[in-house]
């Protein structure tokens, strides 16, 4: 399917009260697919997000979305947009149908045909089909977050923006909310933010790092790959030497070899012990972008 939707970002930045700088002036372009917002807490995610969801007002710039400004056509980009927040209340009572039905109605569905309709098709999307008699209290937290992500698809958004989905999730669930938003960008412009570089790689077709509310790295994933090229390292140390490495460089991994540590390490090479070169991983690309970034702002 072919999507003409596409978001352009243009000096977008938000301070609240007190001058706290959550975003700097950011300029972004948002096409087709995936696109994941990632770094850590703080970093300027969810103000992000809630600006392009027309929930929270820029300080200064502005974004278009379908050529609708969300300054000034918040009605134009809701009818857009769908929006699942990391925290959304659910109701305990009600089945899985019954929370659906109700959040449909309240989604301005009025024809009750229209509703079931919609219902149906989104229990499919979402792989609820075997809970939809399930009360929403009795469902698992990978279980509620998919109904969450239901919710948002009621409307048939052409955008679909989703804050942390997998947070707090065991590693079975994180993999079927992995694949499920895989299959959603297929057909619709997906922004999810998370802090986890497995959902990132695992669903995102293109990514933006943030820090501290400034954008550090935009692109796809190949592109952040093959700026890191060159700059992974494997080697193996005595044990007593695994405190003073970890003082000079950048772990990514760290492994048992025996009575020995083997290190996977980024920057621009390592002193004093053999070291090979090795193909960047995502994880490798991202804390090497965040380290350098700590560098240049004179962080330890």
């Amino acid at each position: 399917m072919v999507i003409a939707l596409r978001i352009e970002v243009k000096g977008l930045s938000k301070t609240y009260e007190g001058g706290v700088t959550a975003l700097r002036p950011t300029d972004l372009e948002i096409g087709d697919g995936v696109f994941a917002l990632l770094g850590p807490n703080g970093s300027g995610k969810t103000t992000f997000m809630r600006m392009l969801a027309t929930l929270l007002e820029p300080t200064e710039g502005t974004a278009l979305i379908d050529g609708h400004d969300i300054r000034r056509d918040r009605q134009g980009i809701r009818r857009l947009l769908g929006y699942l927040p990391q925290d959304f209340g659910l109701y305990p009572t009600l089945t899985v149908e019954e929370q659906l039905d109700y959040m449909a109605l309240l989604s301005e569905i009025a024809d009750r045909a229209a509703r079931q309709a919609a219902v149906v098709r989104v229990i499919e999307q979402a792989n609820l089909g075997d809970f939809r008699k399930r009360r929403v209290g009795e469902l698992s937290g990978g279980m509620r977050q998919r109904l969450g992500i239901a919710q948002a698809l009621l409307k048939e958004p052409q955008l679909l923006i989703i804050d942390e989905p997998t947070s707090g999730l065991d590693p079975e669930e994180r993999i079927r909310i992995r694949s499920l938003l895989a299959e959603l960008g297929g057909d619709r412009v997906v922004i999810l933010s998370t802090h986890i570089v497995a959902d990132v790689e695992a669903t995102a077709d293109s990514l933006v790092i943030l820090r501290l509310g400034e954008v550090l790295f935009t692109g796809t994933i190949e592109e952040l790959l093959a700026r890191t090229r060159g700059r992974v390292w494997m080697c193996e140390v005595p044990r007593e030497r695994l405190h003073e490495m970890k003082e000079q460089y950048v772990f990514t991994g760290v492994y048992r070899a025996g009575d020995r540590m083997r290190i996977r390490v980024v920057g621009e090479g390592v002193d004093g012990v053999p070291a090979e070169a090795a193909e960047p991983a995502l994880e490798d690309a991202y804390l090497d972008v965040m380290a350098v970034a700590e560098s240049a702002a004179g962080e330890p």
